[in-house]
């Protein structure tokens, strides 16, 4: 089920930075950590970050390490991925994900929540 929102996506050039957010209503979703997750064309969903709800703990896929940074507020409820140096590869519909695996997971299954998607196209 659809209970998460995010926010941030466009179309942008290589060499550009967006910064995603996804707010997690609180009486409605119980999690321990979020995640981003993307999908591009023709491939299979794929993990990008996640980040633990006590202690800010993150878990980072290698294509994001240096570029993208997951955060969070937790007096908002919102969790955050600042992208930058984006390239064309990074086209994709990325999605916020929330659920309870104990430490940040890359496994999609892990996570109950998710949102409908923010569309980020990245032009050459």
């Amino acid at each position: 089920q659809a209970q998460l929102v995010e926010a941030g996506g466009g179309l942008v050039q290589a060499g550009d930075s967006l910064r995603l957010a996804c707010a997690a209503p609180m009486r409605t979703t119980r999690w321990d950590t979020m995640a981003w997750f993307r999908q591009a064309p023709r491939k299979e969903r794929e993990f990008v970050g996640a980040i633990s709800r006590v202690g800010s703990r993150t878990k980072d896929a290698d294509f994001a390490k240096g570029r993208f940074t997951i955060s969070k507020d937790d007096a908002k409820s919102t969790v955050y991925l600042q992208m930058n140096n984006l390239q064309p590869a990074d086209t994709a519909v990325y999605y916020c994900a929330a659920g309870q695996p104990g430490n940040p997971s890359s496994v999609p299954s892990s996570y109950n929540s998710w949102g409908q998607g923010t569309q980020v196209t990245v032009t050459a």
